[in-house]
């Protein structure tokens, strides 16, 4: 298979990952968060993440083979060569687009999770603030108005 192929192959599989984490993001903004349809898109990203890495994987045996120097100067030199250093250096841009769009996907779970975790302490501040009489009704509390009548 030619370099030129393989970048095109790498180059539509990222587009496929940068589409996905796109609608990850989407999914990660509303505060109703459609957990199947994240789950979907994990399954996705994973398959593509492992068809990238087998082609990556084959274009640096090729360039290896070729006896090219391993990293992205014999890369880059390749690419030169082979006449296709601008799909080279956009299969870059596009890997970085990804990785980009990857962190602030991660940035956003995270913030998920934090708010999430301090929703949870302010639930478990006011069970245990919530004292119960011999009748089974809440009694008064400090700083709380009394509704019963």
């Amino acid at each position: 298979m030619s370099l030129a192929k393989l970048l095109n192959e790498q180059q539509q599989r990222l587009e496929s990952l940068i589409t996905l984490l796109e609608t990850e993001r989407q999914l990660l903004v509303p505060a109703d968060i459609d957990g199947e349809a994240l789950a979907d898109i994990a399954r996705q990203k994973q398959e593509l993440l492992e068809r990238l890495e087998a082609t990556e994987t084959l274009r640096q045996r090729v360039q290896q083979r070729l006896g090219y120097a391993e990293g992205l100067t014999g890369a880059r030199e390749a690419a030169r060569e082979a006449d296709c250093l601008a799909a080279w250096e956009r299969t870059l841009e596009r890997t970085r687009e990804a990785e980009r769009l990857n962190a602030l996907n991660g940035q956003l779970v995270a913030l998920r999770m934090e708010q999430n975790k301090r929703l949870l302490d302010v639930i478990h501040q006011a069970a245990e603030k919530t004292l119960y009489g011999a009748s089974g009704r809440v009694g008064a509390q400090p700083g709380r108005l009394n509704t019963s009548v």
